[in-house]
């Protein structure tokens, strides 16, 4: 025991709906709005010193919870478990290091409290783990603020001995085989220092969004802010673009690679990705684009950095071999990489890096990217469609991550003005410039956040646990 371990001693929760002003296409489903869960949480240290934090999460019901149940029942089951959990963390006894913490909080109590909670729902559909980490996670996120704030040091500057309990081998087991070993080893191990200070940023073309003027149907929004691939990549100078792709259409699938790589060729943009959103279930579907775009559009293929979770994220049910896939491309895990067992997995059937999310807490995030790193993992940090404070520590952890190359950011393409008040405080967070977001802003005690300089005035809170 140290005398900086900290317990939660109090959680309040709030709802912040978000309206996107163009859809959004997750898979089958299209979204036209999002809630996002705000939390603050209050900490204390082993002298009686208590400090505050914050965490925010989009609950992000297609990407979380793909299903034929209406979007309103499951969108209803988030918000209602998030209640749950916010009892849960203030009433939660363990003490440690934030990092220990949400380890054991995961173990203790998230399995248990949705288990429960598919209980109490019997009879309909179960809410799936990757919901869970995604309510749990602004929890998680407020929890290593606070520590931060407790210490008036930056969160990131806690990953030590000095702060920790207990080295990553307490928790981590490396791959069957290898000469990997995480004794004496703590995640600042793992991270990039200095952070990077400025990201390359990544932008979304969803399933829905225009790419030529041939594509407008006169529906577009008239505010001021692109519609066309093009015009983004001119006003932000971008870079590198992810394409959304169906997974169940291969034709529709190359041809709208095709037509993205030949705007992007135009346009100086250097890298592409592909994600199919978990839709796919043989890998010949994606060799067979990969090698129809190496054959006949060679130059488009050359720019595909890589490509993303093709195929359906309960890794343990569908475990299938994607050796054929990573044998042309990098292959990163997203939805399956709950956690560092399941990147454990995912690398045994031939998955190659690793899609990193804040959403399934940061604690997860840290302990999957020590893992992942050191078993050779290349590393990727993706988007929630993170806007307001869920930027922050988005951002923050591909800073120290060592990305492949920066970060997703899209938020500022479905709902820009969502984030005016962190903005006026962080504006290079908010805004790509050349390309690129920058994160000077970021600075003090926790996450960075700035909170009091920051004019967002919330509802009031759902539920305040003590």
């Amino acid at each position: 025991m140290k005398t900086t371990d900290i317990r939660v001693r109090s959680a309040a929760l709030y709802f912040l709906p978000v309206t996107m002003r163009v859809p959004l296409k997750f898979g089958a489903e299209t979204l036209t709005s999002i809630t996002c869960a705000r939390v603050r949480v209050v900490v204390e240290d082993q002298s009686g010193a208590t400090a505050d934090g914050w965490g925010e999460t989009p609950l992000s019901v297609g990407w979380v919870w793909p299903s034929a149940l209406p979007y309103d029942q499951r969108h209803e089951a988030l918000k209602t478990f998030c209640t749950y959990l916010a009892k849960a963390w203030a009433h939660y006894s363990e003490s440690g290091h934030p990092i220990e913490i949400g380890n054991a909080f995961e173990e203790d109590m998230l399995r248990s409290q949705l288990d429960t909670f598919n209980h109490e729902r019997a009879g309909r559909e179960p809410m799936p783990w990757l919901a869970a980490l995604v309510c749990s996670s602004p929890f998680d996120l407020a929890m290593h603020d606070a520590y931060g704030n407790l210490l008036q040091r930056p969160t990131y500057e806690t990953y030590t001995a000095e702060f920790m309990n207990h080295d990553l081998a307490h928790w981590l087991r490396p791959a069957d085989g290898s000469e990997v070993s995480f004794a004496g080893k703590y995640p600042c191990d793992y991270l990039q220092q200095p952070a990077r200070a400025v990201l390359p940023a990544w932008h979304l073309v969803g399933g829905k969004d225009p790419i030529d003027a041939s594509e407008l149907d006169g529906s577009e929004p008239r505010d001021g802010y692109p519609v066309l691939l093009s015009d983004w990549i001119t006003r932000d100078g971008l870079t590198c673009l992810k394409i959304k792709l169906r997974g169940n259409d291969s034709e529709w699938d190359y041809a709208r690679t095709v037509k993205v790589g030949q705007t992007a060729e135009a346009r100086q943009v250097r890298w592409l990705s592909v994600d199919f959103n978990c839709t796919v279930h043989d890998p010949e579907y994606v060799t067979a684009i990969l090698d129809r775009l190496m054959l006949e559009q060679p130059a488009i293929y050359g720019t595909i950095l890589y490509v993303e979770q093709p195929f359906p994220y309960d890794l343990e049910k569908h475990q299938i071999d994607v050796h054929s896939v990573s044998a042309r491309k990098p292959l990163f895990m997203d939805e399956s990489a709950h956690d560092w067992h399941m990147i454990r997995l995912g690398r045994s059937l031939g998955w190659s890096g690793v899609a990193l999310k804040t959403c399934k807490t940061q604690t997860g995030a840290l302990q999957s990217l020590c893992w992942a790193k050191a078993h050779g993992m290349t590393l990727m940090v993706q988007d929630l469609t993170n806007p307001m404070l869920a930027q922050i520590p988005h951002v923050l952890l591909a800073a120290h991550a060592g990305t492949i190359m920066g970060v997703e950011t899209n938020s500022m393409q479905f709902y820009p003005e969502a984030s005016k008040a962190e903005a006026a405080v962080h504006a290079g967070l908010y805004q790509r410039r050349n390309g690129a977001l920058d994160l000077s802003s970021i600075r003090g005690a926790g996450f960075g956040y700035r909170i009091s300089e920051i004019k967002r005035v919330l509802p009031e809170p759902v539920v305040v646990c003590e």
